[in-house]
């Protein structure tokens, strides 16, 4: 299954420095992030709850 950052939707599978987690508001969705949206503090939101993050 290949995985793609949830803020800039590059393919992150296997990629050192990407996460998967799930929404802190709701938990019922997972997002993945890549390093570089890490470091650089892009945004993402929750479809479900409205949660955007990071804070």
């Amino acid at each position: 299954m290949a995985y793609v950052c949830s803020s800039c939707r590059k393919q992150v599978t296997n990629t050192k420095g990407s996460t998967r987690f799930s929404c802190p508001g709701c938990g019922n969705v997972e997002f993945i992030r890549c390093a570089s949206c890490r470091s650089n503090a892009v945004r993402y939101t929750c479809q479900e709850c409205g949660f955007s993050g990071p804070n």
